[in-house]
């Protein structure tokens, strides 16, 4: 539903922010957080029907766009059409991902690899590409990635997922060396165990487990404070070092036979 930006009270504007994958999880969780906060929101999803009835159910006046992340010239459209009515955001969100478990050995697997790598990688670099100007010549604005700590060791099963958080992390640690001095902040979450429907179909214990509510302003805070690195929650962190710092015969022994997300089509 597009409208004008709404008056801003107060000592400090509420942001303007610019959200991929908005429609269910933790976009949608994203969306509820700083819509209450008086934020204005681009919202960006596949799913129209769905992406209107959030927008529909949160206080202020937002703007929808149906589009996927694989697409370039949609997202470009929708962050001109955006930038337009609102201005340079002050953060964009790039949190469109998804996720199935894969096996190298299985052909009928290689989509599902491309699929993963597309939307959680390039989906990136598409989100923040019409933005990165804009807010270099204002000198100021968070490009925030949602990344995840599956991209801090390769579990099995995971190949795909594994490998694409793990080229986010990278892509997002080499984008904020290439801003540095700008004035443009990159940011990289990596969420843990998050309950959505991406993780409900996991046949395996998921410690640390929050719901995408409690989620949501944790997030929030990390790009309110300008981190540039955080893990969420916090113990998963704790969790994620340590895995990084076992040997990989101790690794390897250890989660050879560790439960695996069922294989799927995208």
């Amino acid at each position: 539903m597009d409208a004008a930006r709404p008056a801003a009270t107060g000592a400090r504007a509420a942001p303007v922010v610019f959200l991929t994958g908005a429609s269910s999880g933790i976009g949608e969780a994203l969306a509820r957080h700083y819509a209450a906060e008086g934020a204005t929101l681009g919202l960006v999803a596949r799913r129209a029907a769905q992406l209107d009835a959030l927008a529909a159910s949160l206080p202020g006046q937002h703007f929808t766009f149906a589009a996927d992340v694989r697409d370039a010239a949609a997202l470009q459209a929708a962050a001109e059409s955006f930038m337009q009515q609102t201005g340079v955001p002050d953060i964009v969100i790039g949190n469109a991902g998804v996720s199935v478990g894969t096996l190298t050995g299985e052909q009928e697997d290689l989509p599902a690899f491309e699929t993963v790598f597309d939307i959680n990688v390039l989906g990136l670099v598409r989100t923040f590409a019409p933005f990165v100007k804009p807010m270099q010549a204002r000198r100021s604005g968070a490009l925030v990635g949602i990344a995840s700590v599956a991209g801090i060791r390769g579990l099995p099963g995971a190949g795909a997922y594994c490998a694409s958080k793990s080229a986010a992390i990278t892509y997002l640690e080499s984008l904020r060396v290439e801003l540095r001095g700008s004035g443009v902040k990159v940011q990289t979450i990596c969420p843990g165990y998050i309950d959505t429907p991406m993780t409900a179909i996991n046949p395996y214990p998921m410690p640390f487990l929050l719901s995408a509510d409690e989620a949501a302003p944790r997030f929030a805070r990390v790009i309110a404070r300008g981190t540039s690195y955080a893990v969420v929650p916090w113990q998963m962190g704790v969790v994620a070092r340590l895995l990084r710092l076992l040997p990989d015969a101790v690794f390897d022994f250890a989660f050879a036979k560790a439960g695996r997300k069922p294989r799927g089509t995208l």
